[in-house]
């Protein structure tokens, strides 16, 4: 059929990124007229997606603004583990919706202690994220933990989570991305060291990847200048080899 050889053509050329619409306008201006509702029929039947990702756009929230300072300041060096914790949320494709990924990081040696992974960007996800970091940590005491100012971290939810484990709370700057910026760094290697431009096919094989990268790759093999080439889980046993050879002399 000419249509389906034509849009295969099309999508070919694109290398695979164009959409429906993209298909139906090229295939139009070649004088081959098509509609956008035709070519994502013909796309359907020849089993082709387009490889960009659509466009994120977070939902919007009728929270006011808290005034919590931002302790933190940007001195992002800890003098040991479990003293400062940082969190943020992202959000990853699999190619029918977005996944959103909470993270708290240590740091100290750019740990990561604790993540969740959720449907939706809520408190819930935050809340899970920072509840499982506690837990695995041994309920550490004098911590404070930084983070920026989405409705996630400012809702009452999540504060409660703070009072209750007696945990400071620091927030960045409206606006101020790099008062953050170990978790955007993070971010940035997880996205471009390890997730498919196309996105991952569902939330479990996305769980999956991602806590391969977090508990195996990033955290054992991946040598991090902050700690001088150390791996954050070498850097952290160095510290306690250190406590443990001071309490020994």
């Amino acid at each position: 059929m000419k249509q389906l050889a034509e849009v295969k053509r099309i999508h070919s050329l694109s290398n695979g990124s164009a959409g429906a619409r993209s298909v139906a306008t090229m295939l139009t201006t070649e004088g081959f007229p098509m509609s956008r509702y035709v070519a994502n029929k013909r796309m359907k039947e020849l089993a082709l997606i387009s490889c960009q990702l659509p466009l994120h756009r977070y939902k919007k929230t009728g929270n006011g603004h808290l005034a919590i300072p931002n302790t933190l300041n940007r001195e992002f060096a800890a003098d040991y583990p479990n003293q400062i914790w940082c969190g943020d949320v992202t959000y990853v494709w699999t190619r029918k919706r977005w996944l959103y990924l909470a993270v708290v990081l240590d740091l100290y040696a750019r740990q990561i202690v604790g993540w969740a992974m959720s449907n939706s960007p809520d408190s819930a996800l935050t809340a899970k994220a920072l509840r499982l970091a506690y837990e695995s940590r041994g309920r550490p005491k004098g911590l404070m933990f930084h983070s920026d100012q989405g409705c996630h971290y400012t809702s009452l939810k999540f504060r409660q989570t703070l009072w209750r484990f007696q945990i400071k709370q620091s927030m960045s700057r409206r606006g101020n991305c790099w008062d953050n910026a170990s978790m955007e760094r993070f971010f940035r290697s997880l996205k471009t060291e390890w997730m498919q431009t196309t996105g991952w096919r569902s939330f479990d094989e996305a769980k999956a990847a991602v806590s391969r990268y977090i508990t195996g790759y990033y955290s054992l093999l991946r040598p991090h200048t902050f700690n001088g080439g150390l791996t954050p889980t070498k850097a952290e046993a160095m510290f306690e080899n250190n406590l443990l050879t001071c309490d020994q002399i």
